[in-house]
């Protein structure tokens, strides 16, 4: 029953997202946290703590041809300090939004492989990507660690 539970909740919140729009894309900057992961299945694991984040730069089109405007730009894991600055490993993995049939993807490169991720939602404190393995990966906005 959770598991069905599950699939539904999952269903409701995708089919009821907005559309992305290209004027949104900006919002993919900065620091994101994973909250959650909806596998295939249905089932969801949740993430309470996290010890790296994902920082994502674009960099606004440039013109390399014929209408080619194309976002690109990087995401990098990085790891919160608490004071306030991050620690990172230096790699990053190069990146570029694709409109393909009225949706966008975020298309991955690195030495190692290409791939791609659809952007399903993207807020101000709120991303959704989903992988073509029907993972569905759902961030919010990284708060900054305070001892206050």
């Amino acid at each position: 029953m959770k598991r069905i539970s599950a699939i539904l909740i999952t269903f409701l919140l995708i089919s009821c997202q907005a559309d992305v729009k290209k004027e949104d894309l900006s919002k993919l900057n900065g620091y994101w946290e994973i909250k959650q992961v909806t596998l295939a299945n249905g089932e969801t694991k949740d993430y309470k703590v996290n010890e790296t984040i994902d920082f994502f730069e674009l960099r606004h089109p440039e013109v390399s041809g014929e209408s080619d405007h194309k976002m690109v730009g990087f995401r990098q894991k990085v790891m919160p300090q608490f004071d306030g600055t991050f620690k990172t490993n230096g790699i990053k993995e190069n990146l570029k939004i694709l409109e393909i049939e009225n949706a966008y993807f975020v298309e991955y490169k690195t030495d190692y492989g290409k791939w791609n991720e659809e952007i399903i939602t993207i807020e101000d404190s709120t991303l959704v990507l989903k992988n073509k393995q029907n993972l569905i990966y759902t961030y919010k906005k990284f708060k900054p660690f305070s001892l206050k």
